[in-house]
């Protein structure tokens, strides 16, 4: 045998590991090989092929494997299993810049799917390895690392401690720094995920003069990147006044608000979650919105889109009006108690409906003329058919209950509450009479009104315990009256009327 068939011997088996991991590869991107290929036994074949003489081979085989191991979590624990995350970690720092990106991909594959396969990457050292990827040369290598160490910070608190300890966090704020919106994009992600655990993982990401490069990239043309940079200074945002307070102090007001007329839903949503987690802490913070022109510029977001993506402008307001009743009153004016009616009716979500119900409440419950407010756009009623009805949720029912309690206890508009007197179960008409109770003393028009309604006859109608408080408020409203009104609209008194008619004997001369 020559010395040219003895490599062609060589060359053709290296042309077959070449055509295997290819084919693999390529196999993988479709959900319906994926079963067939686990039940060949594929990753025990891949293993020893990221170790080839070949870089192309070893590239591939880790694509093959990072496909596989993306598509379900027991093709992940496969990789885990079979030993393969050293030999990539090993690789990580040894390779060349495709194969880097080709590893961190395998590694990213298998910590999105849960704390445990995550932890298995911290366990075999891959932190170390990964933020030393983020200071490569090659963008492409950053981008990979830095979206590897965002699936595995957002797991859980431990997780995100663990990618903080390995020093990513100074690094991926240098990457937001780049030029690539790629890699802008995953690294804000990064630091947004770290931030939502806890206080003390969002000032580490602070410390990092974070705050400063996301407020800048605000404005970015980007779509997908603002989702990221709204989402990480929300996450930032959300757990303390300080924090809340050092996202404001980069002035992004008023230029946040721009966003909330942008194209992309996403950032419509993002943004008004970042307002939403800026608006709950204080009334101080709510009132910056408010003179920035925050509150009418996200009732108009929540006109112009539908679904969730209304849902954090909703809680928005929600906020804002429960600090204080001058808030109230800011969202008031600008028009939210129509808007959020209409979600109320529209919407056919039950969450949606609870955080429209539980915000309207927080609006309706200060004064008699913030009540009224809510009253008069004929969102009482909905929200008692919410309440009544058996196909709604335990939570809307609820949150519709407390919003009636709350506006009724503060209405003195009484042609909003009258048609409670023939509506509403007893522990709400409870408080629809006592309002009555409290209205009609001092108004003699209401009085007048009450009666041509049909009001005080209904009252008559109600049959409340002797002594109860309800008895007391009818009492109330009863003495109103002259007692020949209150025994005309009673129940039985035309019969009475008629009894004394056939035993009345005329006077005859």
């Amino acid at each position: 045998m020559s010395q040219r068939q003895v490599l062609q011997v060589f060359e053709q088996y290296q042309n077959a590991r070449t055509r295997f991991v290819q084919m693999v590869a390529e196999q993988a991107t479709r959900p319906q090989n994926i079963e067939t290929l686990q039940n060949a036994g594929v990753m025990s074949l891949l293993r020893p092929l990221l170790l080839d003489v070949v870089p192309t081979i070893q590239q591939t085989a880790a694509l093959a494997l990072g496909r596989l191991a993306n598509y379900n979590d027991d093709l992940a624990e496969a990789v885990v299993k079979g030993d393969i995350l050293p030999q990539l970690v090993y690789s990580l720092a040894e390779q060349n810049r495709f194969y880097k990106k080709a590893a961190a991909f395998v590694l990213r594959a298998v910590g999105k799917h849960s704390p445990q396969l995550a932890q298995a990457i911290v366990d075999c050292g891959a932190l170390d390895t990964l933020v030393i990827c983020l200071e490569d040369f090659d963008p492409g290598v950053k981008e990979a690392a830095a979206w590897a160490l965002a699936y595995i910070a957002r797991h859980n608190a431990e997780l995100s401690q663990a990618v903080v300890d390995a020093g990513a966090v100074p690094l991926l704020v240098l990457c937001i720094q780049e030029p690539e919106i790629a890699l802008k994009r995953i690294a804000a992600s990064a630091l947004s995920d770290i931030s939502k655990h806890s206080p003390e993982l969002a000032q580490t990401v602070v410390d990092a003069g974070a705050i400063a490069h996301l407020a800048q990239m605000i404005l970015n043309p980007d779509a997908k990147l603002k989702h990221q940079v709204l989402s990480a200074l929300s996450q930032i945002a959300k757990h303390s006044v300080d924090l809340a307070e050092m996202v404001v102090e980069a002035e992004i007001f008023p230029v946040v608000l721009t966003c909330l007329k942008d194209k992309d839903d996403y950032v419509k949503k993002n943004a008004c979650t970042l307002i939403r987690e800026i608006a709950k802490h204080t009334p101080e913070l709510s009132q910056l919105i408010v003179n920035s022109g925050g509150v009418a510029a996200v009732i108009d977001c929540i006109g112009s889109c539908k679904g969730n993506i209304r849902l954090p402008g909703i809680m928005m307001l929600g906020y804002v009006a429960a600090h204080s009743e001058n808030l109230a009153m800011a969202v008031i004016i600008s028009k939210g108690v129509p808007q959020l009616s209409i979600c109320l009716s529209e919407e056919p979500e039950d969450h949606i409906k609870a955080a429209t119900a539980w915000a309207l409440g927080q609006i309706g419950r200060h004064t008699p003329e913030h009540a009224r407010a809510v009253a008069v756009s004929n969102t009482l009623p909905v929200l008692l058919s919410l309440y009544m009805s058996t196909e709604t949720s335990e939570d809307l029912q609820v949150k519709s209950k407390k919003a009636i309690k709350n506006i009724i206890q503060k209405c003195t508009y009484l042609p909003a509450l009258e048609p409670f007197l023939y509506d509403a179960p007893p522990n709400i008409l409870k408080h629809v009479v006592g309002q009555f109770s409290k209205v009609l003393p001092h108004d003699s028009k209401a009085r007048r009104l009450f009666v041509t309604s049909g009001g005080l006859k209904k009252v008559q109608e109600i049959k409340a315990e002797p002594g109860s408080l309800l008895q007391e408020y009818i009492n109330s409203i009863n003495n109103c009256y002259p007692e020949e009104i209150v025994r005309y609209y009673s129940p039985g008194y035309s019969d009475i009327l008629l009894q004394r008619v056939d035993s009345y004997q005329p006077l005859t001369n």
